[in-house]
């Protein structure tokens, strides 16, 4: 096997590494970790979204007090971005006691929350 084989065999594994598109349920049922329940319970399922950045955490006191006064921008800023897709992070709360699991995707493109599946119809239409 020659170097060359190698590299093409790494690209074709990496182009595999994300999905195009994900369609998952609004629903799943799964087992609840927490005390009060400790069983199968149904799930709500909800795409995770990050929260607003506090205005007085300490890490944005410290920037916001380096860059105070002359001498321009302190800190780099990141522009240098590589990729093309996020991880998928799911919100499952659970019906009956409101338990908060997290669950984490693969990567993908897009991603859809649907009630039902998608019905491929093959019958032939005379």
């Amino acid at each position: 096997m020659c170097i060359r084989d190698r590299y093409q065999r790494r690209v074709r594994v990496q182009s595999l590494y994300f999905i195009e598109m994900v369609n998952y349920p609004k629903k799943k049922t799964m087992h609840c970790p927490s005390e009060q329940c400790n069983a199968h319970k149904t799930f709500k399922v909800v795409h995770y979204k990050a929260g607003k950045a506090r205005k007085y955490a300490q890490g944005k006191r410290r920037y916001d007090r380096k860059q105070e006064g002359y001498g321009g921008q302190t800190k780099p800023i990141f522009h240098k971005k590589a990729k093309t897709t996020k991880k998928i992070v799911l919100k499952l709360q659970c019906s009956a006691c409101k338990h908060v699991v997290q669950n984490v995707l693969k990567r993908a493109k897009h991603f859809e929350l649907n009630d039902k599946k998608k019905v491929n119809n093959k019958d032939p239409t005379w």
